[in-house]
């Protein structure tokens, strides 16, 4: 009833929550993936170090969704 009383400002609020919290995914996967393919290129250590990082982007997405999840209370 709240949400019908302010002309679906939550929906969108959540809509938008989800898109950044997709956003936050990609583009940390995306970071790492990029310092593992450059340290790889320093250090000609080809595939290893673009797994590792390709991993902790991926941890550190989930680690940015699970803190977004805990401020806005899901």
């Amino acid at each position: 009833m709240a949400e019908e009383n302010n002309g679906g400002r939550g929906f969108f609020k959540g809509l938008a929550m989800l898109a950044s919290m997709g956003i936050s995914m990609v583009v940390s996967t995306f970071i790492g993936l990029l310092i593992g393919i450059y340290l790889d290129g320093f250090f000609n250590t080809k595939p290893w170090l673009t797994i590792i990082f390709l991993f902790f982007g991926i941890a550190a997405g989930f680690r940015n969704i699970y803190l977004m999840t805990k401020k806005y209370g899901f």
